[in-house]
């Protein structure tokens, strides 16, 4: 039996240098999306605290929010460069389904309050989203609905508004 070649095996996985060097390209061209950072943090924030904006989406921000403080990594951070990468990534998806889910005329509404043009938004999250890998997105896009299966659930048993209860009367005795 012949062994296979580094590159036979490359091939086998899907990956190419060309696929990477792509996307190292792709990371660059994020650069000046960076500089607009605090203006999209502004409306984010602004859409967190709309009472317009849906609670299931506020949820995954708190959740991606929640693997950043745990500490807790998919990649350590003691990993060479794609240690630091996966909170890069969560906040990234996080902020991206955060958006999928909140009307688009809400958002309009936002980035007119706070001045920040709709272009490059537009623009901006369209070059996010062309960087992260296709199966990943599909997978990340399913999480609301299972999200909401999940809590549909717990609230049929009958388990939420116990749990609530008991929470109410720990607060108050504390």
């Amino acid at each position: 039996m012949a062994r296979k070649s580094s590159n036979q095996g490359a091939s086998k996985s899907g990956r190419s240098a060309g696929g990477a060097l792509r996307r190292g390209l792709g990371l660059l061209a994020f650069l000046p999306v960076a500089s607009r950072i605090p203006n999209y943090a502004r409306l984010i924030w602004a859409l967190v605290l709309d009472d317009r904006t849906p609670p299931q989406r506020k949820a995954l921000l708190a959740g991606a929010l929640g693997y950043l403080v745990l500490g807790r990594d998919i990649v350590p951070d003691e990993v060479p460069v794609i240690g630091g990468l996966d909170d890069l990534v969560v906040v990234a998806l996080a902020v991206d389904l955060f958006l999928d889910g909140v009307p688009r005329w809400l958002i309009e509404e936002k980035l007119d309050e706070l001045g920040i043009d709709r272009a490059a938004f537009d623009s901006d999250v369209g070059q996010i989203r062309r960087l992260t890998p296709g199966p990943v997105r599909r997978v990340i896009h399913r999480l609301p609905g299972a999200i909401s299966a999940v809590s549909g659930a717990v609230e049929s048993t009958g388990v939420a508004p116990r749990l609530r209860r008991w929470l109410t009367k720990e607060e108050t005795l504390a």
